[in-house]
This record gives structure tokens, C-alpha cells and sequence, in this order.
């Protein structure tokens, strides 16, 4: 069971929402959100309702100001707790959409996907196994996409309007 706070302002201050499972909608709450508190488990925050919009993984700690979880703003709108997992990690990605193109099989962290898959675009993926992570950029920077097991036959079903990844990694974090 995992449990995170959610404050209005920065520094663990102001009006609050404690939460254990996930939220689909969290604006009748809080206004926004300025910090956060992750007592246990792994969560994804989205910057809007329905778990759309910017997504960040947060890690079991403190994060006084929204810029320490790499916010773009104090907007947090929704969450989603990621189940506990101690399984194998697997997943195939690919150059277009609907499974084509060059593909790769990636059962470890990528900091640079360009060095390995000499593709900047991942327009489709199959999560076989585990959760992971896409970032934007290299060494695990700019905009995160949250995916589960399943298939994701373009980027946009990820929460992507772009196909440019520039790393990935397992998570792996969960107590």
C-alpha cells in the first residue's frame, strides 16, 4: 500500500490531500500543487485530470517545490500508484507506428537511445514485461511517459505528441 501528500504550497505548507490508491480527479482537493510528500510506494502525478497531460514519477521522498520533480508547473491533477513488481523487465520498441520499422528488444536501462537504436523516433512499443519509463531527452530528462504491460500501437497513446525518445528505464524503485 502506498501513501503520498499533495500541497498546495511550497515547503509542505498550506491545504493538503493524503492519498493511497489511484485518483482520477484530485481538483475538488486542492487548487494546486507546490509540494508533495511520497511516504511509500511509487507514483505517477499528471498534470491533468484522467491520468493525461505532463506525467511524473515520484520516488519514495520529498519534494518541496514542483520544480524538484521536474514539474513544469503546480498543476497535479490526477495520480496513479504503480503496483509493486519484482519480475523480469521486457519490451520491444519501434521506428513507426503499428509495430514497423527497425525494432529493438530492451530488457535494461537506456540513458541514450540514440547510441543503441540509432533512432531518435519510437512510434509504437509492446510492454511485455514490467513498468518503465520514456524520457524526451538523454540521461533520463525532459517529459516522462508512464507505460504499463500492453501494446501501444502509436506515441499517442502514451501521452506523447512526438515520437522523439531519447532514454528509458525500468522502474525498478518500489519497495
Amino acid at each position: 500500500m502506498g501513501k503520498i501528500i499533495f500541497y498546495e504550497d511550497k515547503n509542505f505548507q498550506g491545504r493538503h490531500y493524503e492519498c493511497s490508491s489511484d485518483c482520477a480527479e484530485m481538483h475538488n482537493h486542492f487548487s494546486r500543487c507546490n509540494s508533495i510528500k511520497v511516504d511509500s510506494g511509487c507514483w505517477v502525478a499528471y498534470e491533468k485530470p484522467n491520468y493525461t497531460g505532463y506525467q511524473y514519477m515520484l520516488n519514495k521522498g520529498e519534494y518541496p517545490d514542483y520544480q524538484r520533480w521536474a514539474g513544469f508547473n503546480d498543476c497535479i491533477r490526477s495520480c496513479r500508484m504503480v503496483p509493486p513488481y519484482h519480475g523480469n523487465y521486457r519490451m520491444k520498441i519501434y521506428e513507426r507506428s503499428d509495430f514497423g520499422g527497425q525494432n529493438m528488444e530492451v530488457m535494461e536501462d537506456c540513458p541514450d537511445l540514440h547510441e543503441r537504436f540509432h533512432s531518435r523516433d519510437i512510434s509504437s512499443a509492446n510492454v511485455i514485461e514490467g513498468y518503465w519509463i520514456l524520457h524526451e531527452h538523454p540521461h533520463y530528462r525532459g517529459r516522462q511517459y508512464f507505460l504499463r504491460p500492453g501494446e501501444y500501437r502509436r506515441h499517442s497513446e502514451w501521452g506523447s505528441s512526438s515520437p522523439s525518445i531519447g532514454s528509458l528505464r525500468r522502474v525498478t524503485e518500489i519497495p
